[in-house]
């Protein structure tokens, strides 16, 4: 498959062939870097490896002007605060360039977005994201801990982190369940148990080891009950 051969070569040229000391000259010089260009060059070198076809030098081509585009659009845009975003989005792109060409020698087409069953797992992934934890977060909204308990848990954990690891569990039941692995279920209780209860258990906070038991059962037994009910 050309998507596979080209993402093979993206992923070597990307990340495994560029040396920090290439990424650090180009965000310092940006596009005076001449490691700008080598890395494009690699990239164009390692795309025509892959695919091995001299009729295909025009994607080799496409992809080593686009890669230069979007790096230089990121190099010339990106600030220190921004650095995380912009790496994303420049990976998006490169990404949405070789799904454009597999699109273009038809590996892909959209007939997937008629299989009821596809929109039905990703009606439960989306649902089990963000909307999960908006109705977790009102469910439990009448039993939120005092100021003191919040304070001080805020201080000791990273932001948003509570989010962020409740869709991570969901989703990971999620698929736990799909893949027909209910034991890995118990091991992900198990294993938030040992690391987040045990610290909630030091700070003898009994109100708010009971807020987050709760919202931990919540948040699992919602992911079984979408799990069951895709299957």
């Amino acid at each position: 498959m050309i998507f596979t051969k080209l993402i093979l070569a993206h992923l070597l040229g990307d990340f495994i062939l560029q040396p920090n000391s290439w990424v650090a000259d180009k965000e310092n010089r940006k596009l005076k870097s001449k490691y700008l260009y080598l890395h494009v060059l690699i990239h164009t070198v390692l795309t025509f490896i892959f695919l091995w076809d001299i009729q295909l030098w025009w994607v080799a081509a496409l992809v080593g002007v686009s890669h230069f585009i979007i790096d230089a659009c990121k190099l010339t845009f990106q600030k220190i605060k921004t650095k995380k975003r912009w790496f994303f989005i420049d990976q998006v792109l490169h990404v949405s360039v070789i799904l454009g060409i597999a699109f273009y020698f038809k590996e892909f087409d959209f007939k997937i977005l008629e299989n009821p069953d596809f929109l039905k797992v990703l009606m439960a992934v989306l649902f089990l994201t963000t909307p999960s934890s908006i109705i977790i977060k009102i469910l439990l909204s009448s039993w939120t801990p005092v100021a003191e308990a919040q304070n001080n848990i805020q201080t000791e954990s990273l932001t948003s982190a509570g989010k962020y690891i409740g869709i991570l569990e969901r989703l990971l039941v999620f698929i736990f369940i799909l893949v027909n692995h209910w034991e890995g279920v118990g091991f992900m209780v198990a294993a938030k148990s040992v690391f987040r209860f045990s610290d909630l258990a030091q700070a003898k906070q009994r109100k708010l080891t009971e807020y987050v038991l709760v919202g931990t059962l919540l948040s699992f037994g919602m992911a079984v009950l979408i799990g069951i009910l895709i299957k």
